[in-house]
């Protein structure tokens, strides 16, 4: 077992005896070992540490990070089941048997298989695309265990491959330095393909951005696709035209016109539309949203759907406020955009942009514009996506349906 223990400063515990398992730089007095202080810095990033109250009662155990400000990860809170291998694949198998509750684990299967913190492994995500796995490394401290981890994957899913892929600046966050490769089995073919509400698409889950889809708005894109019947939807940051080609395979909209600035995404988003046998009802577009949004107010062009489900726009707290003016702007143009009685469909992936200061926005739009809006849904994160009542901040995608007069 670990000999350094986190000393706590005085009435900093709560959170922690409760499970929050992210005890911040801010938050700890010292590290000991041995009884003694030892400077913060010294313990190698990875180290097991139990931490403490300022009173000395045991809260949990956790991964220590001096190069992080997240400077500890908690993982059990039993004094006598620290943290090793075996508790590691005990999370795994309870996430793996979850979604296998959720999910036939078929070879077109795609959903997120363990979930960070809601999975009771801060750090580590794992996604399903049929018979691969794709994972991602966002703590320094359980990198430390990556071989076991791939080792009880591939164990107990006997994937044909697993990739590794990594997360823009979680090398300045965590000091973990990692590229993108391959860790076991063979490479996924390019596109691979899934099925998802019945709709197929292409994924590129070697270059494509997160994993190679946005399987959290799985859920999202069958509630709009039930308000598009019949008519045209502008899909703004396409990407690889799920919202768009959903809305017209099982919501049997008019037409579409997808907006995305990345042309290879456009390019998997054309493929996808062949795909399905509806290129001929869509086009997509490459360029910059607000400039889109801006031309198409210009020549006057309405809409009866748009989306926007724009990429994180505040990757801090410091970065709230200048995100929330962004979509302000974005919804303030896409309303332009609506005929009366039109659907707004509008997301933030931002985990710092709270819901109510969100809706907040929206309120700032109705009253900017002159439109009444009036939210029919409040979409969420699917079930693949579960959020620990212990830490809510998992629950980072948040968004509104509304109706636009």
């Amino acid at each position: 077992m670990s000999s350094f223990r986190v000393i706590l400063k005085p009435r900093r515990a709560l959170p922690f005896f409760s499970r929050h398992p992210w005890v911040f730089a801010g938050a700890v007095a010292s590290v000991e070992a041995d009884g003694s202080s030892v400077d913060q810095q010294s313990v190698e990033p990875g180290a097991t540490v139990a931490v403490h109250s300022s009173g000395g009662e045991f809260i949990a155990w956790g991964l220590y990070n001096s190069q992080s400000n997240l400077r500890v990860r908690l993982y059990s809170w039993q004094e006598s089941n620290c943290i090793d291998a075996e508790l590691i694949a005990s999370r795994i198998d309870a996430a793996i048997t979850l979604r296998r509750r959720l999910f036939s684990f078929d070879a077109h299967t795609g959903c997120r298989l363990i979930f960070s913190e809601a999975d009771g492994l801060s750090g580590l995500t794992v996604d399903r695309y049929g018979e691969w796995l794709l994972v991602q490394f966002t703590g320094r401290g359980l990198y430390r265990f990556s071989e076991s981890i791939i080792a009880t994957l591939s164990d107990r899913l006997t994937p044909a491959g697993i990739r590794l892929r990594t997360e823009r600046g979680i090398g300045e966050a965590e000091g973990l330095d990692l590229s993108d490769q391959l860790l076991a089995g063979s490479d996924p073919p390019r596109p691979l393909f899934i099925r998802e509400n019945g709709v197929q698409f292409g994924v590129d889950v070697v270059e494509g951005q997160k994993t190679g889809f946005f399987l959290d708005q799985r859920d999202n894109r069958a509630i709009v696709a039930n308000l598009c019947r019949d008519r045209r939807v502008l899909d703004a940051f396409c990407y690889s035209g799920a919202f768009g080609i959903t809305a017209l395979v099982n919501g049997h909209a008019g037409s579409v016109i997808g907006v995305d600035s990345s042309e290879s995404a456009l390019r998997l988003a054309r493929a996808n539309a062949e795909l399905n046998g509806v290129a001929d009802r869509c086009r997509f577009e490459q360029s910059s949203v607000a400039d889109a949004l801006d031309r198409l107010r210009s020549a006057r062009e309405m809409f009866g759907v748009v989306v926007l489900d724009p990429p994180k726009m505040a990757r801090s707290r410091r970065g709230v406020e200048r995100a929330l003016k962004g979509y302000f702007k974005l919804n303030r143009r896409a309303v332009d955009l609506l005929e009366p009685g039109g659907i707004l469909a509008t997301f933030s992936c931002s985990g710092h942009v709270a819901e109510d200061d969100f809706l907040g926005m929206l309120l700032s739009v109705a009253k900017d514009s002159g439109r009444n809006i009036r939210i029919l849904r409040r979409p969420g994160l699917p079930p693949d996506h579960p959020v620990s009542i212990h830490c809510p901040e998992n629950d980072y995608l948040c968004g509104a349906v509304c109706h636009v007069e």
